[in-house]
């Protein structure tokens, strides 16, 4: 028989929901959904019944194995505190305010466990998580290189699971669509041929619309060796989100890194890249390496409006007129051009380094790339794109001059 559901306000649903207050504080995650579930199953259950409640409460409010142990003697404390002879406080009526003059102190589970322990019982380390934040929301905000060994692993999966999609584009190629710019005028002769009549609503074509080419380049650079393979983890999750991704590397030389990212194992991916890399964390030739990429790649992956990104700090030691002169024929080429730099997180940076100062002219877009959320801000962005380019053909082709 279907039970009813207690009172919003009830003593007897207080009493139950202590148990996943009981457990946050004791270090369990238990999630607004888990409450809600568990609050949702004790309808059906006899909550007077220990056993019942609590494989009840471990399978909906415990999702590691690791915290078993810890829930049950969470559970056991619970049970104990809300239990007067094998009846449920909660049958009780509440007493009245005037009978209790004292405020009221929070519960604290670790006191409560400690007060109540017994000689046989085991010896459990409890930690009070109930007002720090989640270790993936401290994540999203630290800087990439003050993070430690576990914390990069963490990070290396977060980033491996975000979805990224890219700014779309016109093409040239028409579709039929229910409305249109065009009169499909293939589709009418078709039906004026095969029935001898008019359509009475005229077919319609559109252009059709497909996500734009994306080429990333990082820089390798031993001023950039603290990064650079959470950016290579950045390049695999882009060139397995998207179709038409190229990557490459930069620092003395420039290497195409596309095929050895398209292999789906992460860690094997990244090291089949970083053999291919001969220059890993070696000195600074951005503007001799973008004018490789420019002589032998430009004319092939930057086709139909790439978005173009650049992964640097900026520190260039040869030429920065050459640089300069580079990525201004960049920037020509490209429909997009970006420039993700690690330092400029910080509040104190200015770019005022030769190389980067070279550069920033011809960037529409300077943004940082130092913890989880900039990438996560970095993915909302070029999903948002304009259609158009931010500076006009004809301004681009007088820069040229």
């Amino acid at each position: 028989m279907t039970r009813m559901p207690p009172e919003p306000d009830s003593p007897l649903l207080r009493n139950l929901l202590l148990l996943p207050r009981m457990l946050r504080r004791s270090g369990v995650t238990v999630s607004l959904d888990q409450t809600l579930r568990f609050a949702r199953a004790l309808e059906w259950l006899d909550i007077s019944n220990r056993a019942q409640v609590f494989h009840a409460a471990r399978a909906l409010l415990v999702t590691r194995q690791e915290t078993l142990r810890l829930f049950e003697t969470v559970f056991n404390s619970f049970w104990r505190l809300c239990s007067d002879g094998g009846r449920p406080l909660a049958r009780r009526p509440p007493p009245a305010p005037r009978h209790d003059p004292q405020p009221r102190k929070t519960f604290d589970v670790a006191t409560y466990m400690a007060y109540k322990a017994r000689r046989f019982d085991p010896e459990i380390e409890v930690a009070d998580r109930s007002g720090t934040a989640s270790d993936e929301e401290v994540l999203r905000h630290k800087d990439f290189s003050e993070m430690t060994p576990e914390e990069l692993a963490t990070l290396r999966r977060l980033i491996r699971e975000m979805q990224w999609r890219a700014s779309e584009r016109r093409t040239r190629r028409r579709i039929s669509a229910a409305r249109g710019d065009q009169v499909d005028l293939r589709r009418i002769l078709r039906k004026v041929a095969r029935t001898g009549h008019l359509p009475l609503r005229p077919p319609w074509r559109r252009r059709k619309v497909k996500p734009r080419p994306l080429v990333l380049l990082a820089d390798v650079s031993g001023s950039m060796e603290k990064y650079s393979r959470l950016v290579l983890q950045f390049f695999f999750s882009v060139r397995h989100s998207l179709t038409d991704v190229e990557c490459f590397t930069f620092g003395t030389r420039l290497s195409r890194i596309t095929d050895q990212l398209a292999i789906k194992n992460v860690d094997l991916a990244i090291d089949e890249a970083s053999r291919e890399v001969s220059d890993w964390a070696g000195g600074t030739r951005i503007g001799e390496c973008l004018g490789a990429f420019n002589r032998r790649w430009a004319r092939r992956v930057l086709r139909r409006g790439a978005v173009v990104l650049i992964v640097s700090d900026g520190w260039e030691r040869g030429d920065t007129g050459r640089l300069a002169a580079e990525i201004r024929f960049l920037h020509h080429r490209c429909h997009r051009l970006i420039w993700l730099n690690p330092l400029a997180g910080k509040r104190a940076y200015r770019p005022r380094v030769g190389g980067m100062s070279a550069a920033l002219p011809f960037v529409d877009d300077f943004l940082p790339v130092h913890d989880l959320h900039s990438l996560e801000q970095l993915a909302r962005h070029l999903q948002a794109l304009p259609r158009r380019s931010a500076v006009p053909v004809h301004q681009r082709q007088s820069r040229l001059q």
